[in-house]
C-alpha cells in the first residue's frame, strides 16, 4: 500500500511533533537560562562574601576576570564589568527571591537593565514581573522604567469598583494609567482633539505600546448611528484580556463634567450596537491634557457605565523666542548656497587647477 504523505492524519501527526520539538526546546533554553542566572547569583554572592571576610578591594574583580576567561575561553561573561553586575545582583536579590520573583525566567541583560536604570528595591520586582509577564524586549523594558511605569499603572481616577464585578474592577484599574505619555508626538499646547487623534493612529504601534497589553485598534472617528442620529467616537478599542469594548475620548482642554454625561451615552450604544452575548461590559476613558481631580470624581459619582479618567503628555513645540532665534529653512539655504559658490571660487584658483 502506498503511503500518502499528504494525508490529513500525516499532517496532523507532523504539526503534533513540531509542537512537541518547539517545547522541548523552549524547555531547553529556559533551564540553561535558569542555571546561568543562578551561577552568576553565586559567583556575585561568593565575590561579596570573600571580599568582605579578607576585606579585598575593587581590583580583586579585574583579577578574577581574567582568571575565569583563560580558565573558560569558551565562555563569554567574565568582563570585569558583567562579575560587577553579578556582585550588584546578589546584593539586590537573595536567592530565595530569585525563584519567588521568577527573576531566573529572564535574560540576564533584562535584569541588568531593572537593576541599573531602577533602585527602588519594590519597583524593581514590578518590572520583572512584568517583563516575564508580557514578553517585553529589552529596550522595551527599558523604555517602560524610563517613563516611571512602575508610578503610573492604575492610578486613573474610575468608578470600576461601583460598575464592574470585582473579578474585573481590579484588572480594569490596573489597565489604566495616570498620565499617559504621547511623548513620540511633537503637537504643540494648540493642537485639537482631532489633530492628536490622527497623530496617535499614524504612530498606532508606539500608541498600543502606551496604552499597555491587550489593546486591539478597531477605529478613529468610529461612527455609531442612533435612530436618524449620527454619532463618532473618538477612538475605539477592543481589549482581549477584559473581553470588552474600550471606547476612548480625547480632549484638549480642561475637564468639563458634561464629557463623562456623554462618554455615559457613547458606552450605552456600544453596548446596545456592538457588545456581543460573551463580552463584558464596555469601559469608557476620558484621556484629558489638563490636570484632573476631585471635580472628576463627582463627574463619574452617579455614572452608571465605567469610565476612567487620566491625563496625557505630549512633547511640547518649540517656544517662541527659541523658533525666533533659529534659522529659517529659506537662510539655511541662502549660508549653503553661499559656501558652494566660495568653495568653487577656491577650486577655480587652486596651484593643482593651474598646473594641469
Amino acid at each position: 500500500m502506498k503511503e500518502n504523505f499528504l494525508s490529513p492524519e500525516y499532517t496532523e501527526f507532523l504539526e503534533a511533533l513540531k509542537t512537541r520539538v518547539s517545547l522541548s526546546q523552549y524547555k531547553a533554553v529556559r533551564a540553561v537560562n535558569r542555571e546561568l542566572i543562578l551561577l552568576y547569583h553565586y559567583i556575585g554572592t561568593e565575590i561579596l562574601s570573600r571580599q568582605k571576610e579578607h576585606k579585598w578591594g575593587s581590583k580583586i574583580i579585574d583579577k578574577i576576570s581574567q582568571d575565569l576567561t583563560s580558565a573558560f575561553p569558551d565562555m563569554k561573561g567574565f568582563s570585569s564589568t558583567n562579575l560587577k553586575y553579578m556582585r550588584l545582583f546578589a546584593e539586590s536579590f537573595t536567592y530565595e527571591e530569585i525563584s519567588q520573583q521568577s527573576a531566573d525566567q529572564l535574560p540576564w541583560f533584562h535584569l541588568v537593565t531593572i537593576l541599573v536604570d531602577e533602585k527602588d528595591p519594590v519597583a524593581r520586582k514590578f518590572y520583572i514581573q512584568k517583563a516575564r509577564q508580557h514578553g517585553w524586549s529589552r529596550n522595551v523594558l527599558s523604555m517602560q522604567i524610563e517613563t516611571d511605569l512602575y508610578k503610573r499603572e492604575g492610578k486613573a481616577i474610575s468608578n470600576f469598583k461601583n460598575r464592574l464585578a470585582s473579578s474585573q474592577s481590579d484588572l480594569a484599574q490596573q489597565t489604566l494609567k495616570n498620565p499617559y505619555l504621547f511623548d513620540f508626538l511633537s503637537l504643540g499646547k494648540k493642537a485639537h482633539e482631532r489633530e492628536v487623534e490622527k497623530a496617535l493612529v499614524s504612530h498606532i504601534e508606539r500608541f498600543l505600546l502606551e496604552l499597555g497589553e491587550g489593546f486591539a485598534f478597531l477605529g478613529r472617528q468610529y461612527h455609531l448611528q442612533v435612530e436618524d442620529r449620527d454619532f463618532y467616537i473618538d477612538l475605539l478599542f477592543y481589549h482581549i484580556k477584559l473581553r470588552c469594548y474600550v471606547v476612548i475620548e480625547l480632549k484638549t482642554g480642561e475637564f468639563k463634567p458634561e464629557y463623562a454625561g456623554k462618554l455615559n451615552f457613547y458606552l450605552s450604544a456600544v453596548d446596545d450596537l456592538l457588545r456581543h452575548p460573551g463580552d463584558n461590559p464596555s469601559i469608557g476613558m476620558i484621556l484629558c491634557r489638563s490636570k484632573i481631580g476631585v471635580l472628576a470624581e463627582y463627574a463619574l459619582r452617579d455614572m452608571t457605565k465605567p469610565i476612567g479618567l487620566a491625563e496625557y503628555r505630549l512633547t511640547e513645540a518649540l517656544p517662541d523666542n527659541l523658533k525666533s532665534s533659529l534659522p529659517t529653512i529659506e537662510e539655511l539655504e541662502a549660508e549653503l548656497l553661499k559656501d558652494v559658490k566660495k568653495v568653487t571660487k577656491e577650486l577655480k584658483n587652486s596651484p593643482l587647477k593651474n598646473s594641469n
